[in-house]
């Protein structure tokens, strides 16, 4: 028996290392706001003709791209934090603009690192401590409570608060990869978020290559040609985007780590583009999900489950072995990567809450909720006095100065005129999804969709009990507003 002690302690050792030479590495790549459909593999078509996404789209051909996937919030800091603790603004009470999440809210990374992970963040600002820079006062308050800091910084092996890619950074990418890289100790496998600036505001006037007269705009966006450049100089961003996916892309495979590294590739949130980022229209929430995991998931496979940006969290510590924290309520979809049976949700929900600027103006502070399923959006606006702005487009921006100018003189039309500058706005807005895409036309409150409608609502309200919801329930909303409604007519 003394004999088979020594070979019991190597075999167990032996096994030991080989599960953890088992778990793969983990590479969270974010681009910023950045929606469906732009990038050649969704089959943009201003993408494709111009060639804007050649390295994004050979690795949509590599792993599983997913058509339906969507952000828990329209806004950097708040979808961020739901990403990383696997759970809904609103349960996190992160809805005012980079809040941080409650001290004590285990994230992915928390958890892979207490499973022997080297875990780092670098690149664009997470917004996982906040705001980068914050009045004294509230820099203070956040460190006293542990979300901000050394102790909080201390929950990572690398922490870069925020580091640009923009502009003549972009070419400092490879150096900013490979250093973090460098970091990881002890033969342990990694977790590094990197998160690009592009294609956020500001973005730069050079748009070589692209002309704005012959870009396809989207249906319900006003045809100027104001509206034409600004797109333009968004595109060449996302050509930014993917020059920058590239360089990490190549310093991956040089380094060796291509084949045992889960590689995800998301928008954080919608793109700052009208009726975007900010709204809980499709173009706020609908991103960009790709993931390869090479021998794990199939080449070039397509999903057309709804996937939340919560279930990310979930997902990745399935990949490691590892269960989710309590309070967690993503979904693992680890099934469908796998192309095993995979039940999938009936519908994701999304909440606006205020964003950084004036509290004034629709394009600071404004309320609202969403559920949505794959034929439907329905959208519950608790602050109908807030007409429409666009974030990051409300001040000297040239698209929307041009549209109010159009509207002032005129010549915007009827259609336009209601989706911009309707006010009140409806307090419910649904919107069928198959035959209405670019949602144009609110179906809310007519009887062809009553029961719809209803059904929705009632889901809306489970969730917003769920995560303990500080918003009356729309169902309370809509017994108040619908006697009105009816007294109308």
């Amino acid at each position: 028996m003394r004999n088979l002690i020594p070979i019991l302690l190597v075999t167990l050792s032996f096994c030991r290392l080989a599960h953890s030479a088992e778990r793969p590495n983990i590479l969270l790549v974010l681009s910023d706001d950045h929606s469906v459909p732009h990038l050649g593999a969704y089959g943009d078509s201003n993408c494709l003709k111009y060639g804007l996404t050649p390295n994004l789209d050979a690795f949509a051909r590599e792993g599983m791209r997913f058509q339906r996937a969507y952000t828990a919030a329209p806004q950097c800091a708040p979808s961020r934090s739901s990403i990383f603790a696997g759970r809904s603004p609103v349960g996190l009470s992160t809805t005012r603009f980079a809040q941080p999440a409650r001290a004590g809210t285990p994230f992915v990374t928390d958890l892979l690192r207490d499973h022997g992970y080297w875990v780092g963040l670098d690149g664009r600002h997470q917004h996982l401590d906040g705001r980068n820079k914050d009045a004294p006062h509230v820099t203070e308050t956040l460190v006293e409570l542990g979300v901000r800091g050394e102790v909080f910084e201390s929950r990572f092996d690398h922490f870069v608060r925020g580091a640009k890619t923009k502009g003549a950074a972009l070419a400092m990418v490879p150096e900013m990869f490979t250093a973090a890289l460098d970091g990881v100790s002890g033969g342990k496998p990694f977790f590094l978020y990197f998160g690009f600036n592009q294609p956020h505001r500001k973005w730069g006037v050079d748009h070589q290559g692209i002309d704005p007269a012959a870009l396809m705009l989207p249906g319900d966006w006003p045809d100027l040609p104001e509206v034409r450049l600004d797109y333009a100089r968004y595109l060449a961003e996302v050509r930014d985007l993917d020059t920058g996916f590239g360089m990490i892309m190549k310093v991956l495979s040089e380094r060796g780590l291509a084949e045992n590294t889960l590689v995800i590739f998301m928008g954080d949130n919608g793109e700052a583009l009208l009726r975007g980022k900010g709204t809980l229209y499709n173009r706020g929430l609908h991103v960009p999900l790709m993931v390869r995991w090479p021998g794990k998931v199939a080449p070039g496979s397509l999903s057309d489950s709804l996937i939340s940006g919560v279930d990310l969290a979930p997902t990745l510590l399935s990949a490691a072995g590892i269960k989710p924290a309590r309070g967690m309520t993503g979904l693992d979809f680890m099934p469908e990567l796998l192309g095993r049976p995979f039940d999938g949700r009936e519908q994701v929900f999304a909440e606006r809450g205020w964003h950084f600027g004036p509290i004034t103006r629709s394009d600071g502070f404004d309320l609202s909720r969403s559920v949505t399923t794959k034929r439907h959006n329905f959208i519950y606006n608790a602050i109908p006095e807030r007409s429409y702005a666009p974030v990051d487009m409300a001040s000297k921006n040239i698209a929307w100065d041009a549209i109010k100018l159009a509207r002032e003189n005129g010549r915007l039309s009827a259609i336009h005129e209601r989706i911009y500058f309707q006010s009140p706005r409806p307090i419910f807005e649904l919107y069928d999804l198959e035959k209405d895409p670019f949602e144009m036309n609110n179906l809310a409150g007519q009887t062809s969709v009553r029961m719809v409608e209803a059904g929705l609502r009632q889901k809306l309200d489970r969730w917003m009990l769920r995560e303990s919801d500080f918003l009356p329930l729309s169902t309370h909303a809509h017994q108040y507003h619908e006697p009105q409604a009816n007294a109308k007519k």
